[in-house]
């Protein structure tokens, strides 16, 4: 946590940050240009955010783009603001995204952990019903070949559609496939509105992927989760959740425990 406060310190490692947050996914060029500083200090200050791990990057043919990630706050948050109130912090952070909102944008949501077990233990954990239900209360459906369809059981509903597939599968590496679709059923059990349900249904279909790194004694695990902005406002703090769950669950064998209240 020292490195993400010396990482913070600096008023040029914020602009940074404050230029992804504004616009995430940016080029080393692009963060040059906008922030109006030479390109060796952007990759000095950008090395230091990567080691603190608020910064983490996603390759994309030939270009590197640099996402935020959130996992380095949401510990700060875990430490301190549990002993405030962590419920209306983020209800003031949902309403800014809804105010800000384009319904048909599609934007990445970049979350990036490390676990210390095996990359086939960690596949094993994202594929696997007997793990997924414990940590994320979610079961898939499906051989995990690419263009398998996929259904999944979630809050005592089920949902298919023939384009709710894998996208990509890789044992240990990486695994990609599209977002769940939002059926009355689904809107029903975990509480959303019709007009939210509107508003989903109204934008492109997401897609999540998983990169599997080994790290020495441990695995990077990097979420990346593209959709519209509004299915983002809703699940921007589902994932650093999942993320930990999962971290939990490989590391102690034992599932977070719910949440009081």
């Amino acid at each position: 946590m020292n490195e993400v406060f010396k990482a913070l310190a600096d008023t040029s490692r914020r602009r940074l940050l404050d230029s992804l947050n504004t616009r995430n996914g940016q080029t080393l060029r692009e963060l040059c240009t906008g922030l109006d500083m030479t390109r060796q200090s952007v990759s000095k200050h950008l090395a230091v955010l990567e080691a603190a791990d608020l910064v983490t990057t996603v390759r994309r043919g030939r270009e590197k783009l640099h996402y935020l990630n959130a996992a380095p706050i949401n510990a700060i948050a875990d430490r301190w603001m549990s002993r405030y109130d962590r419920q209306r912090a983020r209800a003031l952070a949902d309403l800014q995204t809804a105010l800000e909102q384009t319904p048909m944008a599609m934007n990445d949501f970049i979350y990036t952990t490390y676990i210390k077990t095996t990359p086939e233990r960690l596949w094993q954990a994202l594929t696997d019903p007997g793990f997924t239900r414990r940590y994320w209360g979610v079961a898939f459906e499906t051989d995990w070949k690419p263009g398998s369809t996929i259904t999944w059981h979630e809050e005592g509903t089920t949902t298919a559609d023939p384009e709710q597939v894998v996208l990509e599968a890789e044992p240990g590496r990486r695994l990609s496939y599209t977002w769940h679709t939002f059926t009355p059923e689904w809107a029903a059990s975990v509480g959303v509105d019709e007009e939210t349900r509107a508003m989903l249904l109204a934008e492109p279909r997401s897609k999540v992927t998983f990169e599997i790194e080994p790290a020495g004694e441990t695995v990077k695990l990097t979420v990346v989760h593209e959709a519209g902005d509004v299915l983002l406002g809703m699940s921007r703090h589902g994932w650093p959740a999942i993320m930990s769950g999962v971290k939990t669950l490989l590391e102690t064998g034992e599932p977070l425990p719910a949440p009081a209240g």
